[in-house]
């Protein structure tokens, strides 16, 4: 007779303990089951695996099966895992792929044989989704400002991260380099900019990088929101003005921060004072701020 499945957290230290008499004091099991008030087919199946395991607390084994009556054969697992390989695709492709090729097979034994495996890319559990904010309609500066990060590499591999920022409506733009990526960078970047910048800022956008965030959208205060995934042209203003600035400065400058940062303003006032823009009538950003 099994006994039922239990979640008593002191059982495994009284089968030890029955299992003891049993083995070490010489009781006999009809008189344990006595004692203890157990099945003696239970003192039985204790005593025997004490003698497996040891004198240490007998965990409850688990009541799953060891086998499914319909669960996949090795066969069709090995074709689901070799053509995970073969694609480098997600469970939905590999499932049509299979299908197509006459080996029917349901999407949740597709996903749940490539999860045993360890061949899904789960989002992380510590990871917070990120609130969407409405674009908003662009009329004024500072309605709508765009961050995002340039990433320099060095010789010995490591890198550079320039942050940089634009006002969508004049074009005033704003770049500072640092040694890391991060919300702390980000949050003193920004801070740089609403120093700098001649309007208030109201909303920012940027990428998905995790320099920007949740915790970046809480410390910042200011409204921000994400471009949508694997869509540059979200950012279409930033990403022209990262373009220009690598031309026209940074690849003549080596990757190091001081150096950077000592010749970034000088370009700065030449772009947002001097420099004449198509997409403003060939004006320059801070003659656009002046009409406001």
């Amino acid at each position: 007779m099994h006994m039922a499945y239990t979640k008593n957290p002191h059982l495994p230290r009284i089968r030890r303990d029955a299992a003891h008499l049993v083995l070490y004091h010489g009781w006999s099991t009809r008189k344990v089951a006595r004692h203890t008030g157990f099945n003696q087919s239970s003192i039985v199946r204790w005593a025997r695996r004490a003698q497996q395991e040891g004198f240490r607390p007998l965990t409850t084994r688990s009541s799953r099966p060891k086998r499914h009556p319909h669960q996949l054969s090795e066969e069709l697992v090995r074709k689901i895992v070799a053509k995970r390989f073969e694609l480098k695709r997600s469970a939905e492709v590999i499932h049509f792929a299979l299908n197509e090729e006459g080996v029917r097979v349901s999407l949740c034994s597709v996903k749940r044989t490539l999860d045993r495996h360890n061949l899904l890319k789960k989002r992380s559990p510590w990871k917070r989704r990120h609130v969407s904010v409405a674009r908003p309609l662009v009329e004024r500066p500072g309605d709508l400002v765009q961050l995002d990060t340039v990433h320099l590499m060095r010789n010995d591999g490591t890198r550079v991260y320039v942050f940089t920022g634009i006002d969508v409506r004049t074009r005033f733009a704003h770049a500072w380099a640092f040694e890391r990526a991060n919300t702390r960078t980000a949050l003193c970047f920004l801070r740089r900019m609403k120093k700098i910048a001649p309007f208030a800022i109201r909303m920012l956008q940027s990428d998905n990088g995790s320099e920007f965030s949740t915790s970046f959208s809480e410390r910042a205060k200011v409204q921000h929101r994400h471009s949508r995934v694997r869509r540059p042209n979200d950012n279409a203003h930033l990403e022209r003005f990262n373009r220009t600035i690598q031309e026209e400065c940074l690849d003549a400058l080596p990757a190091d921060v001081s150096v950077i940062n000592r010749n970034l303003p000088k370009y700065l006032r030449y772009y947002n004072g001097k420099r004449h823009h198509f997409g403003l009538n060939l004006q320059t950003p801070l003659k656009v701020m002046q009409s406001y």
